[in-house]
């Protein structure tokens, strides 16, 4: 993978890429099938679901009852990109997640999905940093055993890696190095990441960058090699600071490396409706709130 980021947003839209890639992947392999929750409209998929209604298929605003039948189909030899316990072959992609929801509200807003899927058995989170590895992890899903759960947003997201990068499962790439504090961080965050480690820098503090778009499996060997090489740690995420990825980098430095850490993520909250940007500040998912944090834990070393 080719790390190409200057602060600029992608060309392309998430949805852009998920209503091309996932007719990609149905092409591809005749076992694919495609569920939709009547969203078909807003991540790109529409054209190709109206042409293709044996593979494509509408569920409905029936989410729970969608999630029956990928099970079901799953049995049968199946598999999805839209049943845990019998280690069915299921991809969930959940769209416009945490703030991105947007004007949307608190009620399609969630905070709590990432702690929910990590606490599956053998299920696998990811959370794409930008399009090109939205392409890449998609692809890796279909293969990938058991649950799988994407969170992106529809919308743009800041261009990280060059493209056709591929992005493996299980890893996360160190975007920029540090010798003061390590920023970990996943899908829009990484962005605000990277901006405040800039900042950072002008006032001579060095900020490491790690892309954790793996939340499960997480790269527990790069999470671990940069607590000790830095001795502070944050964590930065668009979801709940519970159960989500800050728990699941606190669980590798209990276990490894206890550095002083702290989170840049949603506390104990609902979402409401507001723009992306105005969300982000109200729950303090900037890179000044990240600046803040990096400042306290280095205090704390």
């Amino acid at each position: 993978m080719k790390i190409v980021y200057n602060g600029e947003m992608d060309k392309r839209l998430c949805k852009e890429v998920l209503g091309a890639t996932i007719p990609e992947i149905l092409e591809s392999d005749p076992d694919v099938i495609y569920l939709d929750a009547d969203l078909m409209s807003c991540i790109g998929t529409l054209k190709y679901g109206a042409a293709h209604k044996d593979r494509a298929i509408d569920c409905g605003i029936a989410e729970a009852n969608m999630a029956g039948v990928a099970a079901g189909l799953a049995m049968a030899g199946l598999i999805f990109l839209s049943g845990g316990y019998g280690k069915n072959d299921i991809t969930v992609i959940g769209t416009d997640p945490g703030v991105t929801a947007a004007m949307n509200g608190g009620t399609h807003m969630p905070f709590e999905d990432v702690a929910l899927y990590r606490v599956i058995p053998g299920s696998t989170v990811l959370e794409p940093s930008d399009p090109t590895c939205l392409k890449s992890l998609l692809k890796q899903a279909v293969d990938q055993p058991g649950i799988k759960y994407i969170r992106v947003g529809r919308k743009s997201m800041a261009r990280i890696y060059e493209d056709g990068s591929e992005m493996p499962i299980g890893v996360a790439p160190v975007l920029r190095d540090g010798t003061d504090v390590t920023i970990f961080a996943s899908g829009i965050m990484v962005h605000e990441a990277l901006q405040a480690a800039a900042s950072l820098e002008q006032q001579g503090i060095s900020a490491a960058v790690v892309d954790c778009y793996s939340i499960k499996p997480l790269d527990t060997d790069t999470v671990t090699a940069m607590a000790i090489k830095t001795g502070a740690a944050v964590v930065a995420e668009n979801a709940n600071r519970h159960g989500g990825l800050y728990s699941a980098v606190l669980e590798v430095l209990a276990e490894n490396c206890p550095v002083p850490a702290a989170c840049v993520a949603v506390e104990d909250e609902f979402g409401e409706v507001g723009s992306q940007s105005y969300l982000q500040q109200r729950f303090g998912l900037t890179a000044a709130h990240i600046e803040e944090q990096a400042k306290a834990v280095i205090a704390r070393k």
